[in-house]
């Protein structure tokens, strides 16, 4: 039998990288256990990456969410694992020290046994001191090498990397082909260095299907000593995101590798319950395109899970951009003329802003560069004319050193802006947060949490957990669903086709008497305007739904019908009602 090869299931990279939104509580608890049933996986990722802020932007406590799905997976003795950013820990700019080294406190007390720390510019001095404070925490210390193909990310590069971490203290190493751009030899050459160096530190190979060329990988790095492999399964693998463990199981298998079997009937239901998530809301906010493979990914490096958000951009820089063709009297360009248009300018980007590994969130800037590029160029403004300060950020190393060098042309362009580059270490320009938060929260009489993870949530994403906690985050949640389901019905049938199947499922709230509508009634006779419930708020039997003041200045109270969800309203905070009308409508519930 061969070297023995273990696997992770990445769960949350699985939704992260096809759509926007992660499971609830609930579904996850329902889930967790048949990863456990399966049998072939020695870890699960959990949480980390954008897991957090998402749960809060659906109005869900995110720290509630980890401890639940932790909690079977480590009971059964499958390790649990989360994406950390490094100098951005969980968010897509930097984070103080006082809050990052919290983090991996509570990160541990939830039960999160292992970190996987990168840098999008594997910038050591940003891995670090993240190293030290898991450890301190009781985590293990996994730090990764952000994988890409250019000229300066060569085999002696990351080896050296991969040494520097494990100088400072790294337990394990992941070549994370966040892309999946990574040459498959390439890759088992540079496993091999490091295992023949550093024989004792355990490998994980983290790659994405996007390009076509992770089944190869995977076999590669295997061959030259890897230890673990990261894995989805059906619905959501392939396409942009990652193989399904039956597929590498049975290749393993076929080459001679120890691997474990698997329990198909605990993968079915895996399977179907996901699909079941994703009928039920997730699915509403996943780009298909996301599940289709692309090899034009590999001209360009960028991470296939950024293809939905790009498209989107694309779609309004080339309607802007065709007006201006269409003035000039020249001819449109279709979206495939804007997406080679797009690859060739991130080529031409690219090095000249240092060649920095496509990953969060330098792949964002470096594609917003080229993007505006694309529109000022068909102005007539040349490149480089539109950056923001995040994209400047990244060119001026503020952020950290970028791997390559800076074009002359931006440096220059840099100094008539008056703006200065700086090789400082990045996290000396932060200063520490967590005593002001702790003041916010004392103010508000709102409750640290256990192990302080709710006071952890407003220092990592103050706006969004502000927003969770006020319930403004459900209400724009619930009516961005309401919204994304409209459309989805009104793509295959006509709007009044739409609105009459809304109205067969619904009761209609008809005023019994004329007058003026107000959403709230509070005491002494007077009506707080207010502004109208949201889409998708739920009602149950008796409650009342609003008030109307009439001619004679009473206010008469509006029950909800049977109860059920707000599906429609007709008439707003203030509008004149007369007697009949409907002021919305109310989604029946469905029988138990």
């Amino acid at each position: 039998m061969g070297k023995k090869i273990q696997f992770s299931l990445v769960y949350r990279d699985m939704w992260q990288s096809s759509g926007k939104f992660q499971p609830r509580k609930d579904q996850l608890e329902r889930i967790a256990p048949l990863f456990v049933e399966m049998g072939c996986f020695a870890r699960v990722e959990t949480n980390g990456g954008a897991f957090e802020q998402v749960n809060l932007l659906a109005g869900e406590n995110p720290n509630e969410a980890v401890r639940a799905f932790c909690k079977p997976l480590k009971e059964a003795g499958i390790k649990t694992h989360m994406l950390d950013r490094g100098l951005n820990a969980l968010r897509m700019y930097p984070v103080p020290d006082d809050v990052r080294a919290m983090m991996y406190r509570v990160k541990h007390a939830q039960g999160t046994d292992i970190t996987r720390i990168f840098d999008g510019l594997n910038d050591v001095r940003n891995i670090k001191p993240s190293i030290k404070w898991a450890k301190e925490a009781g985590m293990t210390a996994q730090t990764a090498l952000c994988i890409t193909t250019s000229p300066v990310h060569t085999l002696e590069y990351y080896t050296n990397l991969a040494d520097e971490l494990i100088e400072a203290g790294a337990e394990e190493i992941c070549l994370k082909d966040m892309a999946g751009i990574g040459q498959p030899a390439f890759l088992g050459k540079l496993t091999k260095a490091i295992k023949t160096k550093h024989p004792d530190i355990l490998i994980e190979y983290h790659g994405h299907s996007g390009p076509g060329l992770s089944m190869a990988s995977i076999l590669e790095v295997c061959k030259n000593g890897a230890d673990i492999i990261d894995t989805a399964i059906e619905p959501l693998s392939w396409g942009k995101v990652h193989p399904d463990i039956i597929s590498v199981l049975s290749m393993l298998r076929n080459e001679g590798f120890d691997v474990p079997e698997i329990n198909m009937n605990a993968y079915m239901k895996a399977r179907a319950l996901t699909q079941e998530f994703i009928d039920e809301w997730l699915g509403y906010f996943i780009n298909p395109s996301n599940k289709i493979m692309s090899s034009l990914l590999l001209g360009c490096g960028l991470p296939g899970g950024m293809m939905g958000s790009m498209m989107a951009d694309l779609g309004g820089i080339r309607q802007t951009i065709n007006n201006l063709r269409k003035k000039k009297g020249e001819e449109e360009l279709s979206m495939d003329d804007m997406l080679v248009k797009l690859f060739n300018e991130v080529e031409y980007v690219w090095p000249r802003v240092g060649y920095p590994p496509l990953v969060t969130p330098f792949s964002q800037y470096t594609k917003n560069i080229a993007l505006m590029n694309l529109l000022t160029m068909e102005q007539g403004k040349g490149r480089f004319v539109m950056m923001d300060e995040s994209m400047w950020g990244m060119i001026l190393g503020k952020s950290g050193k970028v791997p390559g060098k800076i074009d002359p042309v931006l440096v220059e362009l840099a100094k008539k802006q008056g703006r200065e580059f700086t090789d400082v270490d990045p996290r000396t320009l932060l200063t520490d947060a967590l005593e002001d938060f702790k003041k916010e929260m004392d103010e508000n009489g709102w409750d640290y949490g256990q192990d302080d993870e709710e006071l952890f949530e407003l220092a990592m994403h103050p706006e969004q957990y502000r927003n969770y906690k006020s319930g403004q985050a459900k209400k724009n949640f619930l009516e961005d669903l309401q919204k994304a389901k409209d459309a989805k019905l009104g793509a295959k049938v006509s709007l009044e086709e739409a609105t009459a199947f809304k109205h067969a499922m619904a009761d209609a709230i008809v005023s019994p008497v004329k007058g003026q509508i107000f959403w709230e009634f509070q005491g002494d006779g007077e009506a707080t305007p207010a502004v109208e419930p949201f889409i998708g708020k739920e009602y149950k039997e008796g409650d009342t739904f609003c008030y109307i003041c009439t001619s004679w200045g009473e206010f008469e109270a509006i029950p909800a019908a049977l109860g059920g969800k707000l599906v429609e309203i007709k008439a707003k905070q203030g509008d004149k009602v007369n007697k009949g009308d409907v002021i919305a409508y109310i989604q029946r519930p469905t029988a138990e």
